[in-house]
């Protein structure tokens, strides 16, 4: 492995954040060795199997939801017509992979920076989901195209690298496809992740089958891990200490100069929701949770019954269960927001569902009390620092393990309150409503808070232009 070899993990102030530095190799990005040719080959050797379980699942989720129709071809390498390509002009070719809407969010400004420096370069942006396609259309206008990242069939994959021919692949946090990189380095493609996080899950899933993994970490370029955690993990799994930086997260950027009072205004219009109005926003749920928050808006109303309640499913593929449950519990004055959408006019329905993607982050903008889902379910949480980035007191249950830097950045701040349950839950929320001066100074310290760690997406920015031979030396975190 060619490359320098002065990695260091040091303690820097303030607040006992660690970096990582390495001097990466600028040479010609090396091909796999034999040593990682057999895991290749017994990863093709799986996929027909993985594939015999997997195509009847997509198939019923397809025709009964409509999911992947969108998608699929495109997946395959298919496009109708010659236009998206033939249009893809400019220099350097710089293709960006973002899954969804999360990695959409994060990879978003860290686009906007490579496009203020290279303003005739070819920014091609892929993600996995039809979801995050949406955002990305909304996010990130600086993009020359919008494709869909092939299915990691090698036929495909040299397919799409033909058409694209990226001189750098950019990965949003960490999502490892075999065939697809290990196309880019037979190719000469560089590749680094930004944004990269490893979730607890993730690593324990990893570590297992660390052995198929570290030849892939090993091939890459560059890996700008968002905390020493992450770092470490992906240490762990085999990457080289000299290709890995501690660079932040490029969330904050995008969260920070998202929020504007243009915004609130636009939504609180399309809503029908007064300033000042006393709105409870459950954010992001999952199955289970939605009857927890039906019970804690019960109790709102007790202590304000002017309170409405905006509930926002994590999969909008449940509204109909969870318009249902809402129905259920008592609120027939339900709206959904595709109704509203439609120009249906709200006229004093208690609770809006949110039923389409893409809405929730200027609907936190309304909230006076904020749940964030997939937290007191065991699934690893969500973006807390949505909500945050508003100025709004967020709450949430003991499993974010997804989210462990945002999670203490807003804790620290007073922002974020851990409950253990329902109960919990309503006592945490009737006491801090109790004091409204306490409520405001707690979410403006945590908007402050979101603000002050903003500047990750320049860092990201700096590391794919080193790793195209624009930079001299690598960015350091401060």
């Amino acid at each position: 492995m060619s490359g320098h070899s002065n990695f260091r993990l040091k303690m820097t102030s303030p607040g006992n954040r660690y970096n990582i530095s390495a001097g990466p190799s600028r040479g010609k990005p090396e091909v796999s060795g034999k040593r990682g040719r057999p895991m290749i080959s017994l990863y093709n050797l799986l996929l027909p199997l993985a594939a015999l379980f997997g195509i009847p699942y997509y198939a019923i989720r397809m025709l009964l939801t409509g999911k992947y129709r969108k998608s699929l071809g495109p997946k395959l390498g298919i496009y109708s017509g010659g236009e998206l390509f033939s249009a893809m002009k400019g220099s350097p070719r710089i293709w960006v992979h973002a899954v969804s809407v999360g990695e959409v969010t994060a990879a978003a400004p860290v686009v906007a920076e490579l496009r203020k420096d290279y303003p005739g370069a070819c920014i091609v942006v892929s993600t996995s989901t039809e979801t995050g396609q949406e955002m990305a259309q909304r996010l990130i206008p600086e993009a020359t195209a919008l494709i869909y990242y092939p299915l990691d069939l090698s036929f495909v994959v040299d397919r799409m690298l033909t058409r694209v021919q990226p001189d750098i692949f950019i990965l949003t946090e960490t999502e490892l496809w075999p065939n697809f990189l290990t196309s880019c380095r037979r190719r000469g493609i560089r590749v680094v992740v930004i944004n990269g996080r490893i979730s607890p899950r993730s690593f324990r899933r990893y570590r297992r089958t660390r052995f198929f993994w570290k030849g892939l970490l090993e091939g890459l370029d560059g890996l700008g891990m968002i905390s020493a955690t992450d770092a470490c993990r992906v240490l762990a799994l085999g990457a080289p200490p000299a290709k890995v930086s501690i660079l932040g997260n490029a969330k904050y950027d995008s969260l920070a100069f998202r929020t504007s009072p243009a915004l609130q205004a636009e939504i609180a219009r399309k809503l029908n929701i007064y300033p000042g109005s006393p709105v409870f926003v459950a954010g992001s749920t999952h199955e289970g949770e939605e009857a927890i928050c039906l019970s804690v808006y019960r109790r709102l109303l007790a202590f304000n019954p002017e309170f409405q309640l905006i509930l926002a499913p994590r999969h909008v593929e449940r509204a109909e269960s969870v318009a249902e449950q809402i129905r259920q519990a008592g609120f027939a004055d339900v709206i959904r927001l595709s109704e509203i959408n439609d120009d249906t006019q709200r006229r004093g329905e208690r609770v809006v569902l949110v039923d389409v993607i893409g809405e929730l982050f200027r609907i936190y903008s309304l909230a006076t009390v904020v749940y964030c889902g997939g937290s007191l379910v065991p699934k690893g949480g969500q973006n807390i620092l949505e909500a945050a980035a508003w100025g709004k007191v967020v709450f949430y249950g003991p499993h974010m393990d997804d989210f462990e830097g945002e999670k203490a950045l807003l804790e620290v701040s007073g922002a974020g309150i851990p409950v253990a349950d329902e109960a919990e839950l309503k006592e945490a929320m009737l006491s801090l409503l109790a004091d409204p001066d306490e409520l405001r100074r707690r979410g403006e310290q945590g908007r402050l808070a979101v603000t002050a760690n903003a500047g990750a997406s320049r860092r990201y920015a700096d590391l794919i232009e080193f790793h195209l031979g624009e930079k001299r030396s690598l960015p350091v975190a401060p």
